[in-house]
């Protein structure tokens, strides 16, 4: 039976970053979407960015669509949530930066853990598996239709973790295939369902998972390393980042060096992941 992991608000956990995106939108597919290009502007290996809660206008999200780029992917990061992405500034008044949390009160704590399951439960409900998978689907679809397109990679994170493991169960069978890409990197995944999630994986997959994650405790984490150690025809890898906690490869606390290193090796992690299997 599929165990499904609920969501806190340690989702939300995280900082704003600075800088300037570098690349452009455009409408692939029938969605707005972010894109950025390598030097030279290739196709071969094209890797869609699934986003987060906040979506594909959330600058850090863009931020590390350009660093994917600069290491030779053409990258796509579509709006999966048809422009109902959850606003930063729920990030921001939910919860403080990382290196702060320790510094909430029991009643701040109260606080959070009311507002979130009323905000972010709808929206959970409204973006399920049964509408953003399709979309999803279909976007890889129009992607390997795009002359030029040879493989397809996916990068997830948090909410978008999630769908780039079901990517990685290769194309769906029925109606015809759908969807399937050639290779896969989830970042702290969320709600994601064991053994459900884990058996169909048939393509190259990478995980990076933090020792405080609240969505996926110890005993989960050691279940899905249990269960992908048996698939040993699927190439695969499993990174713990001790200390960090959900989101901290996407939302890290830039101050603290600790928490940039992590999140540094788990854009390292993907991207180099991603280069072996898109060849």
């Amino acid at each position: 039976m599929s165990e499904n992991i609920g969501m806190s608000s340690c989702c939300l956990s995280g900082a704003v970053h600075e800088g300037k995106p570098s690349g452009r939108t455009d409408t692939i597919g029938g969605l707005d979407t972010y894109i950025s290009e390598p030097e030279g502007g290739a196709k071969t290996k094209s890797v869609v960015v699934i986003s987060d809660i906040f979506g594909w206008e959330f600058t850090n999200t863009r931020l590390l669509v350009d660093e994917y780029a600069k290491a030779g992917f053409y990258v796509y990061l579509p709006d999966f949530h048809q422009g109902d992405s959850l606003p930063v500034s729920f990030l921001q008044n939910v919860e403080p930066p990382l290196k702060k949390q320790a510094e909430l009160s029991i009643a701040d704590k109260a606080t959070n853990a009311a507002v979130v399951p009323t905000t972010l439960g709808p929206w959970l409900v409204k973006h399920r598996e049964g509408v953003s998978r399709p979309l999803i689907d279909g976007f890889v679809n129009t992607l390997r239709m795009t002359p030029g397109t040879d493989k397809i990679g996916v990068v997830g994170f948090c909410w978008g973790g999630r769908y780039a493991i079901l990517q990685a169960h290769g194309p769906s069978q029925t109606p015809g295939e759908v969807g399937g890409v050639d290779a896969a990197f989830a970042a702290h995944p969320g709600l994601v369902a064991v053994p459900g999630d884990f058996d169909p994986v048939s393509k190259p997959l990478s995980i990076a998972f933090g020792t405080k994650d609240s969505l996926v405790d110890d005993k989960t984490r050691g279940g899905i390393i249990d269960l992908m150690s048996k698939k040993t025809e699927v190439p695969h890898e499993i990174r713990i980042y001790e200390d960090q906690v959900h989101g901290f490869a996407l939302r890290s606390d830039w101050s603290s060096d600790e928490d940039k290193k992590a999140m540094d090796e788990a854009t390292r992690q993907g991207v180099e992941w991603l280069n072996k299997y898109l060849k």
